[in-house]
């Protein structure tokens, strides 16, 4: 049950509403924009809210329980602050948002609807749509640790203990070649070994993509250098000559805990799980370890 603020819910009850919705968006780096339906800026809370934006509420939902509510709004690529390159690159991705119902006379008079966060941004002809998802999609992501072989830590993490800023774990440099898009050849790739810097992680240090972070789906040595290609397409071209820092990459196998890092003593995993098909499989005669004892000694 919400309580409206006494001017509000005078407004309202005179029958004669002078309402707008005010959406503040607050990035993942600290830049802020605020845009509202009205016909004119508002500003409250140290947020001017353009009207420049055209922006449109579509439906939105609130359920009861741990649904995940949420909505969508639209608008043209004209607002300061919402360039088409930045929605491409995903810089909006996650940004915090607050819905408002303010009335544009007097902007004291105002209720904060929802809070959430931005979703998935679709684009076309100039325009572009956005998710707004509720705050009850945080408990979609996964908690606790995972009782699997593999290792549940990340890479460079506390967990895991691995310093990616050692040269042996890190690499920086400039693209030599590249298709312009997921594939690029560096000559500050050399001496590392095949598949080093397969599943890690570049960010680029110039150019259009600047400060942007992709994962890497594919590390060939060669012998200029190296190959790296891009689990999905940069949003922006990649050009001859921009920068770029790449992390090492971990298949989250004992294996490779041991063998490339040297740090099985703070290994997450649990490689001595026993698989589905040694529970399935049936008992042959003459297979060993039936004893009751270790089947890894």
């Amino acid at each position: 049950m919400r309580t409206l603020p006494d001017a509000l819910a005078a407004g309202l009850a005179s029958g004669v509403t002078t309402l707008a919705r005010c959406w503040r968006l607050a990035r993942r780096d600290g830049l802020v924009r605020g845009f509202t339906d009205h016909d004119g800026d508002l500003a409250f809370g140290g947020t001017v809210y353009a009207a420049a934006a055209g922006l449109e509420a579509g439906d939105s939902e609130t359920q009861l329980g741990f649904a995940v509510g949420g909505g969508e709004v639209s608008g043209a690529l004209v607002a300061a602050g919402l360039a088409e390159e930045d929605l491409a690159a995903g810089r909006w991705d996650g940004a915090a948002v607050e819905v408002w119902l303010v009335d544009w006379q007097d902007v004291a008079a105002r209720l904060l609807l929802d809070i959430g966060t931005v979703g998935e941004v679709r684009r076309s002809s100039g325009a572009f749509t956005a998710e707004l998802r509720g705050l009850a999609h945080a408990l979609d992501a996964s908690r606790g640790r995972l009782y699997r072989p593999r290792c549940d830590a990340d890479l460079g993490d506390a967990r895991c203990g691995v310093d990616l800023a050692l040269p042996a774990h890190r690499a920086q440099g400039a693209v030599a070649t590249t298709d312009g898009r997921a594939r690029l050849e560096a000559p500050a790739l050399v001496g590392f070994a095949d598949g080093h810097f397969t599943g890690g992680r570049l960010v680029f240090a110039g150019g259009a993509n600047e400060g942007i972070a992709v994962d890497v789906a594919r590390h060939v040595a060669t012998v200029a250098g190296g190959t790296l290609e891009l689990w999905e397409p940069c949003a922006l071209p990649v050009r001859t000559g921009d920068g770029f820092t790449v992390t090492a990459g971990c298949d989250r196998t004992a294996a490779t805990c041991a063998g490339r890092f040297g740090n099985i003593v703070n290994f997450r995993g649990f490689p001595h799980m026993p698989g589905n098909d040694l529970l399935l499989r049936t008992v042959r005669e003459g297979d060993p370890g039936l004893d009751g004892g270790s089947l890894f000694r």
